[in-house]
């Protein structure tokens, strides 16, 4: 039986699957087995996985349900008690497995196992800093995982992530119909209960100029279940005292995220139901923030335009 599962979603990422592949293929670790289920890809993505002569590699497909569904029978067909998963469109460095195991044999109670990641876009690499965690080679035990994403700081990314299966069923898997936030929504249950073990060596690159990323949709998207689950929590004090104002803030971030973006989706309905859960302490904080983040990002733009181009407007 193989020491551990490596699960990935497939959507329409022909001309990506088979770097991601490759790199799980040239891990210093090789004890897996790879699963890829593709979600009903109307290209060629599945041609190139069966390409792959490998036997540990499987192929799964499915209709179209949704990259939680995906996952989900991922997990379930799964036969290694820890699971880790790599977006379709990603790739880990040759220790990402290694170093998964090293630290699930050094934190067994962990809920999460976990590295740093890298983002490429527009030919650069950039490694994200995550307030609370030493940049240096590090790895340990994040006891308030709250304390860092409240800051908006993001440790745990799709693609640099294992799980224990015990776990994933125990918190009910990944939310089907949910195409925004699904996996935030995952790792906030697990904190709630267990530590996250973590290591600040890069073990994947995210890819920010693949096609097909859901981060660039603009349609109607849900509240995830984390943040009824994580009130309830607070409410009934289930909760460490520590890390309860940490959690109230990100919670508080979390409602004006999807309130604002449904507005920039144009599903006005929605944003308003939102905007009337979030605490009114949270809502100028984070309107200055998504401003702020706003005018950078046209700034940006603006400055990458030719000027004859501008000119021209």
């Amino acid at each position: 039986m193989p020491l551990i599962s490596v699960v990935i979603p497939l959507y329409n990422k022909e001309p990506y699957i088979d770097r991601a592949i490759n790199s799980v293929l040239n891990q210093t670790f090789q004890e897996f087995e790879v699963i890829i289920v593709d979600d009903g890809s109307t290209d060629k993505s599945a041609c190139v996985v069966e390409s792959f002569l490998d036997c540990r590699v499987r192929l799964i497909q499915q209709e179209n349900a949704g990259v939680s569904a995906a996952r989900n029978k991922g997990i379930e067909e799964a036969k290694s008690d820890i699971i880790a998963f790599l977006d379709a469109d990603d790739e880990w460095m040759p220790t990402f497995l290694e170093t998964i195991i090293n630290l699930r044999q050094k934190y067994p109670k962990a809920g999460i196992y976990a590295t740093a990641y890298s983002w490429f876009d527009s030919n650069k690499v950039i490694t994200p800093k995550h307030h609370g965690i030493p940049s240096a080679s590090w790895e340990g035990i994040i006891e308030n995982y709250f304390s860092i994403v409240s800051k908006r700081s993001l440790p745990v990314s799709a693609s640099s992530v294992a799980i224990p299966k015990k776990i994933l069923f125990e918190i009910g898997m990944f939310q089907p119909g949910l195409w925004k936030g699904e996996d935030q929504d995952v790792w906030g249950k697990i904190a709630l209960k267990y530590h996250i073990a973590y290591s600040s060596t890069v073990g994947s690159i995210y890819y920010l100029d693949a096609t097909n990323r859901s981060c660039g949709r603009k349609r109607l998207a849900q509240e995830i279940p984390f943040i009824e689950i994580a009130r309830l929590q607070i409410i009934n004090r289930n909760v460490n005292q520590e890390q309860i104002k940490d959690l109230k803030l990100y919670v508080g971030n979390l409602e004006f995220e999807f309130a604002i973006h449904n507005v920039l989706s144009g599903n006005y309905n929605q944003s308003m139901m939102l905007f009337r859960k979030c605490e009114f302490k949270y809502v100028m904080p984070n309107f200055l923030w998504h401003a702020k983040r706003f005018m950078q990002k046209h700034y940006k733009r603006f400055r990458e335009t030719p000027s004859c181009t501008r000119l021209r407007r």
